[in-house]
């Protein structure tokens, strides 16, 4: 499929570092030794080395170029990350003893080693939780400077016969954010922008959607969408954006002729911001599981370096795309290569 060979030969270029922070899963271990096949990153495996090592094993495997083990229990870098855990939570309490226990936790351990700058990005949640994955990253790697929301989105590909349009698609926040604000469904919509670019390379598209287009239905959950693209526009005024829409409006050409006829997007959304979170994970699960569409994510987005969390269903193959996303972020957040969203419509 186009745009997943396209996700891990852009990985390969970048040899990233990532942090798999449940080493020991067999699911992580197999995309470990994928991505090393490939050349997507170079992979760091957290977790019990013993543990780790008989996964390799049982794979006719062993560490080497390409993939280490940390063991929190053995690890030169320990005290310094404990150190570190230390000084970033003091303020709120924690003591030096307590983060050296919650140093010794896989996914937190990876965290540190991102802030540190040991690795480049972490991925995690086949067998911890969204909230505890989720949490430790806000805590420990912190907000983008400038950045007033952590949003999540899912890069869905549809790349079957039977799909009208191929390609990659952005489905924000069908992961995250609850009921964001207006304010926050505008910070969703900038952000999705930039990480559409980021992982595409194409012009993002953003449609902001409702039940209603263009006043057809006067609601406050409508004004909310109305309100968080204006936001928006003011924000980045060559952003292609548009909305109120209705998902049909911002999808096919032949309705937005029809609903939204001097729409800049003229039907052609590549990104959807969905109105809360209800919307749009039901709408990533509907298009993945009856359409057939590749479901990318969660990928957060608006941290000061990637993190990124794993469904607890996720296979290997699932593992492999998620190193390759977040390997991308890794190099735009590196380079500053992130082009600004914005272009001339």
């Amino acid at each position: 499929m186009k745009p997943l060979e396209e996700l891990l030969r852009n990985a390969a270029q970048s040899q990233k570092k990532i942090v798999l922070s449940e080493g020991s899963d067999s699911r992580a271990v197999e995309a470990a030794l994928e991505a090393r096949e490939k050349g997507v990153a170079q992979i760091v495996l957290v977790g019990d080395e013993g543990l780790i090592l008989r996964q390799l094993a049982s794979l006719n495997a062993q560490p080497g170029s390409g993939i280490e083990i940390e063991d929190p229990a053995s690890s030169a870098h320990f005290d310094e990350l404990a150190t570190l855990f230390y000084e970033l939570r003091k303020h709120k309490g924690v003591t030096q003893e307590q983060a050296i226990v919650e140093t010794r936790k896989p996914h937190v351990f990876a965290a540190l080693m991102v802030k540190k700058g040991l690795a480049d990005g972490t991925l995690g949640g086949a067998v911890a939780t969204t909230a505890e994955i989720v949490r430790t990253a806000i805590q420990v790697i912190g907000p983008k400077p400038g950045e007033k929301l952590v949003s999540s989105f899912f890069l869905m590909l549809f790349c079957e016969g039977h799909h009208i349009k191929k390609g990659a698609h952005v489905f924000a926040d069908s992961g995250l954010v609850v009921d964001p604000s207006a304010e926050e469904m505008a910070q969703i919509a900038l952000a999705s922008a930039k990480s559409f670019r980021a992982l595409t390379q194409d012009t993002p598209r953003v449609a902001m959607l409702s039940f209603s287009t263009r006043g057809s239905a006067s609601n406050a959950a409508v004004s909310k969408v109305v309100e968080a693209t204006q936001m928006a526009r003011d924000a980045a005024p060559n952003l292609l954006i548009d909305g109120e829409l209705q998902f049909d409006a911002a999808f096919v050409p032949e309705v937005a002729a029809k609903k939204a006829k001097d729409s800049p997007l003229g039907g052609d959304a590549n990104i959807f911001v969905f109105p809360n979170l209800e919307a749009g994970n039901i709408a990533y699960k509907i298009a993945q599981r009856v359409g057939g569409a590749v479901a990318v994510g969660p990928i957060m987005q608006g941290l000061d370096k990637p993190a990124n969390d794993l469904s607890r269903g996720c296979s290997a193959e699932d593992i492999l795309h998620m190193i390759a996303v977040t390997a991308a972020q890794a190099e735009a957040n590196e380079t500053n290569t992130q082009p600004n969203p914005e272009v001339s419509r």
